[in-house]
Parts: C-alpha cells; sequence; structure tokens
C-alpha cells in the first residue's frame, strides 16, 4: 500500500471465559512474551500488555492490513491454544467471548501505557467489571450490564 500513512492505537481488553481468575503469576509472564509474538507475527506493534488473573489488557499500533476483530481472534485462540497444550490451568482455558477496543491519539499513548503498567495496584480498589464498565462510559458506549462478561448461568 504505497503512500498509505496511519498511526492508530487501539487498547483491547478480554476477559478469561466467566472471568475466572485462571492466569497464574507464576506463568503469567510467558502468557504475555507469547502473546507479544503473536501480534508481531501479525505484522503489529505491541506498545503495552499487562494481565490479572481474570483479564488482559493490550495495546497496539495497529497495522491497518488487518481488522481488528481478526488480530484479535487470532491472538485469543492462539493463546488459549498455548495455554492448553502446556497445561497451566487445571481445566480447559477460555477466553470470553468478545472484547473492548478502544482507540487513542497519540497524545495519550503514555498515559495508556502507565494504565495497563499499573493494573495490579489498580485493582486493589476496582473489580475488573467496574473497570470495564467505567471504559465503557468514559468512551461513551452503550452497554447492558446483563451482558458484560457474563457469568455462568
Amino acid at each position: 500500500m504505497g503512500n498509505t500513512y496511519t498511526q492508530l492505537y487501539i487498547h483491547f481488553v478480554f476477559a478469561v471465559k466467566y472471568r475466572a481468575s485462571l492466569i497464574d503469576e507464576t506463568w503469567g509472564e510467558r502468557l504475555r512474551q507469547y502473546i507479544t509474538s503473536i501480534v508481531q507475527k501479525q505484522e503489529h506493534k505491541l506498545i503495552a500488555i499487562n494481565n490479572m488473573p481474570d483479564h488482559l489488557h493490550l495495546f497496539v499500533g495497529l497495522n491497518p492490513n488487518q481488522a481488528i476483530s481478526d488480530l484479535i481472534r487470532v491472538v485469543k485462540s492462539d493463546s488459549s491454544e498455548w495455554i492448553n497444550r502446556e497445561g497451566l490451568t487445571r481445566s480447559k482455558f477460555q477466553w470470553q467471548q468478545g472484547y473492548g477496543a478502544f482507540s487513542h491519539s497519540r497524545s495519550q499513548v503514555e498515559k495508556v501505557v502507565h494504565y495497563i503498567a499499573s493494573q495490579q495496584e489498580h485493582h486493589r480498589k476496582k473489580t475488573f467489571l467496574d473497570e470495564y464498565q467505567q471504559i465503557l462510559k468514559d468512551f461513551n458506549i452503550e452497554f447492558d450490564e446483563r451482558y458484560i462478561f457474563k457469568l455462568p448461568e
């Protein structure tokens, strides 16, 4: 794509199925490294990544040659397959259906990087569900609370 210039910063948020706390700190770093390699193989620029036991934040400089939904499909399917192949959880690991994708301007990059790096501190005060709903509100995204990362019925 000659003469195509883009600057697309996307903050992704997605949860473990049923918001289960399955990502253990003993292998969280390996997961982040694995997802970093997936993002890079898809020719995007990984800016920041962090996880909590029940969810993950990913901040990417997006390559416009791949749709957001395709990137997240690859990240989630390849990483869950890796987690299961490595036997890192007692039961089958799955990511929750859906994700959040939020665009940011260049002037916000440092702030988003700090926010993602500070997840452990941040979640001493706020649950993931509260955090996610606040992000949706901050971006003026309408949502139905009944469908935000559903718990098992």
